[in-house]
């Protein structure tokens, strides 16, 4: 354990750091703890003897190391309150009565990122999971209808749908009351192929226009079953001046890209973690911050990606109030 004084000073490096993403100096630190700045080199020596603390090169400041993030993390830091405006945006996304569950969580974590300019991603349950119980369509006008799918786990889904020539209204009917026949109790990952091979070989039977129909609700249903990962903000994440390097860019927007490295996101464990570079299996230079909800007894996780030096004090206190009122 650190002393005192030297908590103290971990904690004015960090919290610096995070805000200015400069190296600190000693100078910089003697009025605020009140001592020599030979006294507060020692310390920061001490400090980066045992890891807590690293140069950028020779002539730099300190900044915070991995372990040193990971100290005031367990140690140091204490949760902040929300304040007006952070309050404000989301209590008018929860107290929406408008919206299912699934779509506040996903537009409560796209403010987040907004409010933090961190990436944030919900990855809700696999469509193997969800089996279709209902289909319904709600015509928007002659060209875009809503298509409205629930499961048997009491999930909610909704997609616009683009017709490219005018159709019958009757014809839209006896194509969902068709499609409704056939995918009942099917998962959703597996609607595709169900209307595949069993839709598309008799539905000229029944609909006149049966191949702009067919066409449309094949896409819409091609993309509801991957629609279980929902990403907000990366753009505004590499703006963040750890990611100025054209390579890393590259190499973060890749990962952001690739569903089976943005899946292993999923979190296992209770309560809000954060995984702080190497300790994620997303970017050695990336920190992690995750936690579970629950709707209806099925598992997601919701996640914000940022730089080492993430508002861990903000983000906490942010993730809570989500996973509160989800559980209200």
């Amino acid at each position: 354990m650190l002393s005192k004084r030297q908590e103290e000073l971990l904690k004015i490096i960090v919290e610096d750091y995070i805000k200015t993403a400069r190296p600190i100096s000693s100078k910089s630190i003697c009025d605020i703890l009140n001592c020599s700045s030979a006294t507060v080199r020692a310390e920061m020596n001490n400090l980066e003897q045992i890891g807590l603390l690293e140069k950028t090169h020779i002539s730099s400041g300190r900044i915070p190391s991995e372990r040193g993030y990971r100290y005031y993390v367990d140690n140091i830091m204490v949760p902040r309150e929300l304040n007006g405006d952070e309050m404000l945006k989301l209590q008018t996304i929860v107290n929406n009565k408008s919206l299912v569950v699934n779509d506040v969580i996903t537009k409560s974590m796209e403010i987040i990122s907004e409010l933090t300019s961190y990436a944030s991603i919900v990855l809700g349950n696999h469509s193997k999971d969800n089996l279709v119980s209902k289909i319904e369509v709600v015509p928007i006008d002659s060209n875009n209808l809503v298509a409205i799918v629930v499961t048997d786990k009491g999930n909610v889904e909704h997609k616009n749908i683009y017709i490219e020539q005018l159709v019958d209204l009757k014809d839209i009917k006896q194509t969902v009351d068709l499609i409704n026949k056939l995918i009942i109790g099917t998962s959703l990952d597996e609607v595709s192929t169900v209307l595949e091979f069993e839709v598309k070989p008799i539905i000229a039977k029944y609909v006149k226009q049966h191949e702009v129909l067919y066409n449309a609700f094949y896409n819409a249903f091609t993309e509801f079953a991957n629609e279980n990962i929902h990403t907000s903000g990366t753009k505004n994440m590499l703006m963040q001046p750890e990611f100025n390097n054209v390579d890393k860019i590259r190499e973060i927007v890749s990962k952001f890209e690739d569903k089976d490295i943005v899946e292993n996101i999923k979190e296992e464990g209770n309560g809000i973690n954060i995984y702080i570079g190497s300790e994620n299996n997303f970017d050695d230079d990336v920190t992690v911050i995750k936690t579970k909800y629950e709707i209806n007894g099925e598992e997601g996780t919701i996640a914000l990606i940022g730089p080492k030096r993430m508002e861990y004090d903000r983000v906490i206190t942010l993730l809570n109030y989500i996973i509160d009122n989800i559980n209200k």
